[in-house]
């Protein structure tokens, strides 16, 4: 798929709710061919590589673990409840200390992780600046250079 088609897949997938902009997927997009996730094709679209392939496995095999948990945690708290209040109260606040205790962890990484992101951003804008003016130097000597 190109930029394009992935920024119009994401918005037909999430029903209009979300579109994502070209200033989320193109960096992106950069970021995942420099990582060998990706490949651009001849026709300015993108495919998977094989380090992209296992990468989205391994990252499909996390989110079903995810889910498996979640599922066995909704099974606990119907079963529990069921038992009595007592250890329905009792599992509701286990689990909402639990749940405090990530949130907690998330929101104090989630600073740090912005501020990894915009610096990697920013690294990977300066890099395709340099590239930008390396290309202009060159374009501007061979316009400066006389024909054979």
């Amino acid at each position: 798929m190109t930029g394009k088609e992935i920024i119009e897949e994401a918005e037909e997938q999430s029903k209009g709710d979300w579109t994502p902009s070209p200033g989320l997927i193109y960096p992106l997009l950069g970021r995942l061919v420099r990582d060998g996730l990706i490949a651009e094709t001849d026709e300015g679209g993108f495919t998977l590589t094989g380090k992209g392939e296992e990468a989205l496995q391994q990252y499909t095999n996390l989110q079903r673990q995810l889910e498996r948990q979640l599922d066995l945690v909704n099974d606990l708290g119907m079963s529990v409840y069921s038992r009595g209040r007592f250890v329905a109260d009792e599992a509701v606040k286990r689990i909402s200390d639990v749940t405090s205790s990530m949130w907690d962890r998330v929101t104090n990484r989630s600073g740090q992780a912005q501020q990894s992101f915009e610096e990697k951003y920013e690294e990977f804008l300066r890099n395709e600046l340099e590239k930008i003016e390396q290309r202009k130097n060159d374009r501007d000597r061979l316009d400066q250079e006389p024909p054979e």
